[in-house]
Protein backbone atom coordinates (compact mmCIF):
# COMPACT_ATOMS: atom_id res chain seq x y z
CA UNK A 1 0.00 0.00 0.00
CA UNK A 2 1.21 3.47 -0.67
CA UNK A 3 0.19 6.58 1.05
CA UNK A 4 0.11 10.64 0.22
CA UNK A 5 -0.19 13.49 2.21
CA UNK A 6 -3.69 12.94 2.90
CA UNK A 7 -3.34 9.44 3.82
CA UNK A 8 -0.55 10.29 6.10
CA UNK A 9 -2.34 13.04 8.39
CA UNK A 10 -5.42 9.93 8.31
CA UNK A 11 -3.20 7.61 10.19
CA UNK A 12 -1.02 9.73 12.57
CA UNK A 13 -1.63 12.54 15.10
CA UNK A 14 1.80 14.49 14.52
CA UNK A 15 1.11 17.97 12.65
CA UNK A 16 3.33 21.00 11.69
CA UNK A 17 6.24 21.41 12.92
CA UNK A 18 6.07 17.84 14.07
CA UNK A 19 4.64 16.25 11.22
CA UNK A 20 7.93 14.19 9.49
CA UNK A 21 6.40 12.16 7.37
CA UNK A 22 6.04 12.94 3.30
CA UNK A 23 4.76 10.24 1.58
CA UNK A 24 4.44 6.23 2.50
CA UNK A 25 6.04 4.02 -0.76
CA UNK A 26 4.94 0.71 0.88
CA UNK A 27 3.41 -0.05 3.65
CA UNK A 28 2.50 -4.07 4.92
CA UNK A 29 0.24 -3.24 7.88
CA UNK A 30 1.69 -4.79 11.14
CA UNK A 31 5.12 -6.12 9.14
CA UNK A 32 7.03 -3.24 7.70
CA UNK A 33 7.32 0.42 6.14
CA UNK A 34 9.03 2.47 3.38
CA UNK A 35 8.27 5.92 3.78
CA UNK A 36 10.28 9.45 3.21
CA UNK A 37 10.62 12.56 4.47
CA UNK A 38 11.98 15.72 2.25
CA UNK A 39 14.37 17.69 4.44
CA UNK A 40 13.71 21.38 3.26
CA UNK A 41 16.12 24.05 4.57
CA UNK A 42 12.88 25.97 5.62
CA UNK A 43 12.50 23.16 8.22
CA UNK A 44 11.80 25.37 11.64
CA UNK A 45 14.88 23.13 12.95
CA UNK A 46 17.37 25.02 11.25
CA UNK A 47 17.23 28.05 12.17
CA UNK A 48 18.95 26.77 15.31
CA UNK A 49 20.87 23.53 14.74
CA UNK A 50 23.15 25.01 13.12
CA UNK A 51 22.91 28.68 11.56
CA UNK A 52 25.89 27.90 9.97
CA UNK A 53 25.93 24.82 9.29
CA UNK A 54 22.69 22.97 9.10
CA UNK A 55 22.48 19.44 10.31
CA UNK A 56 18.85 17.46 11.31
CA UNK A 57 18.70 16.86 14.59
CA UNK A 58 19.63 12.86 15.26
CA UNK A 59 16.55 13.10 17.73
CA UNK A 60 14.05 13.86 14.79
CA UNK A 61 15.34 11.68 12.69
CA UNK A 62 14.59 8.73 15.21
CA UNK A 63 11.13 10.34 15.59
CA UNK A 64 10.16 10.76 11.26
CA UNK A 65 11.28 6.55 11.93
CA UNK A 66 8.97 6.37 14.81
CA UNK A 67 6.42 8.42 12.94
CA UNK A 68 6.58 5.68 9.87
CA UNK A 69 6.31 3.23 12.26
CA UNK A 70 3.14 4.30 13.37
CA UNK A 71 1.70 4.22 10.64
CA UNK A 72 2.29 0.80 10.26
CA UNK A 73 0.82 0.03 13.56
CA UNK A 74 -2.27 2.08 12.80
CA UNK A 75 -3.21 0.05 9.69
CA UNK A 76 -2.59 -3.50 11.26
CA UNK A 77 -4.92 -2.18 14.08
CA UNK A 78 -7.11 -0.84 11.69
CA UNK A 79 -7.29 2.58 13.82
CA UNK A 80 -7.25 6.02 12.94
CA UNK A 81 -5.86 8.33 15.18
CA UNK A 82 -7.86 11.15 17.19
CA UNK A 83 -7.98 13.69 19.53
CA UNK A 84 -7.54 11.44 22.46
CA UNK A 85 -4.89 9.06 20.98
CA UNK A 86 -1.05 9.53 21.68
CA UNK A 87 1.69 7.37 20.63
CA UNK A 88 4.42 7.45 22.71
CA UNK A 89 8.12 6.11 22.32
CA UNK A 90 8.89 3.74 25.28
CA UNK A 91 12.40 2.96 24.16
CA UNK A 92 15.35 3.28 21.50
CA UNK A 93 18.39 0.38 21.62
CA UNK A 94 21.24 0.44 19.51
CA UNK A 95 20.51 3.89 17.56
CA UNK A 96 23.51 4.45 15.43
CA UNK A 97 24.07 8.24 13.23
CA UNK A 98 26.18 7.60 10.23
CA UNK A 99 26.02 10.53 8.18
CA UNK A 100 24.37 14.17 8.86
CA UNK A 101 21.36 14.68 7.40
CA UNK A 102 21.09 18.35 5.61
CA UNK A 103 18.59 20.26 3.53
CA UNK A 104 17.76 18.69 0.42
CA UNK A 105 18.36 15.67 1.46
CA UNK A 106 15.61 12.72 0.89
CA UNK A 107 15.50 10.76 4.10
CA UNK A 108 14.14 6.82 3.50
CA UNK A 109 13.04 5.06 6.33
CA UNK A 110 12.88 1.35 6.27
CA UNK A 111 11.10 -0.41 9.04
CA UNK A 112 10.13 -4.09 10.02
CA UNK A 113 8.11 -4.87 13.12
CA UNK A 114 10.22 -7.51 15.23
CA UNK A 115 7.72 -8.16 18.07
CA UNK A 116 4.45 -7.42 18.97
CA UNK A 117 3.84 -8.18 23.25
CA UNK A 118 1.31 -6.72 25.52
CA UNK A 119 0.63 -3.34 23.50
CA UNK A 120 4.21 -2.79 23.22
CA UNK A 121 5.91 -2.87 19.36
CA UNK A 122 9.52 -3.45 18.88
CA UNK A 123 10.62 -2.04 15.63
CA UNK A 124 13.84 -2.51 13.48
CA UNK A 125 14.87 0.23 11.41
CA UNK A 126 16.91 2.38 9.21
CA UNK A 127 16.94 6.05 7.72
CA UNK A 128 18.81 6.11 4.36
CA UNK A 129 20.17 9.58 2.00
CA UNK A 130 21.16 8.45 -1.29
CA UNK A 131 21.66 4.72 -0.38
CA UNK A 132 23.75 5.39 2.61
CA UNK A 133 22.49 4.50 6.38
CA UNK A 134 22.23 8.02 8.17
CA UNK A 135 20.42 6.50 10.75
CA UNK A 136 19.59 2.70 12.91
CA UNK A 137 18.01 1.98 15.67
CA UNK A 138 15.37 -0.26 17.80
CA UNK A 139 12.56 1.45 18.65
CA UNK A 140 9.93 1.05 21.02
CA UNK A 141 6.63 2.51 20.61
CA UNK A 142 2.80 1.97 22.31
CA UNK A 143 -0.39 4.12 21.64
CA UNK A 144 -2.26 5.15 24.23
CA UNK A 145 -5.86 6.60 24.95
CA UNK A 146 -5.58 9.99 27.18
CA UNK A 147 -8.14 11.69 28.75
CA UNK A 148 -8.85 15.32 28.26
Amino acid sequence: MEMDIKGILEHLPHRYPMLLVDRVLECVPGESIIAIKNVSFNEPFFTGHFPHHPVMPGVLILEAMAQAAAITSFTAAGKKPDEKTVYYFVGIDAARFKRPVVPGDQLRMELKVERVSRGIVKYKGKALVDGQVAAEAELMCTVRTIDS
